[in-house]
């Protein structure tokens, strides 16, 4: 069953702006990890970049899409794909997944299957998230 932007937004306890609803849709079409200035370009005809960024810090905050380490130098966010099926618990789900950039397309996504191992800091560090970037060809260019 496929959920509605509204419903997802819902889910996650947030109100449906019309905004929210136009960056959810972008991430659910293109299925691929986005910057502000891609969301811009998309959304330029109806949305302020200030507005677009508000709402990618809102899904940020709400764990609704994780950052993306790209080589590019610029930030990513990556839809997360977690399901929603009680609204009563925040979602804590873990963003330590293989990320996955295509020399051919550039398209950046997420590749779930593949977990990070565990990494035991010397004392006294503080890990807060934890990347890898996988280049090379991706399934639809090869």
């Amino acid at each position: 069953m496929t959920l509605k932007t509204s419903d997802i937004l819902k889910e996650n306890k947030l109100r449906v702006t019309s905004c929210r609803r136009d960056v959810l849709k972008t991430f659910l079409k293109r299925q691929e990890a986005l910057s502000h200035a891609d969301l811009e370009e998309e959304l330029k005809e109806n949305f302020d970049r200030v507005t677009i960024y508000r709402t990618l810090k809102t899904f940020l905050e709400n764990d609704m899409v994780h950052k993306v380490l790209d080589d590019s130098g610029a930030t990513k966010y990556a839809l997360c794909m977690h399901e929603h099926h009680d609204s009563s618990v925040h979602h804590n789900h873990s963003h330590d997944h293989v990320h996955f950039k295509c020399e051919k397309c550039g398209k950046t996504n997420c590749i779930e299957e593949l977990t990070l191992p565990a990494i035991s800091l010397p004392k006294g560090y503080i890990g807060k998230e934890m990347n890898l970037l996988v280049q090379g060809v991706c399934d639809k260019c090869s």
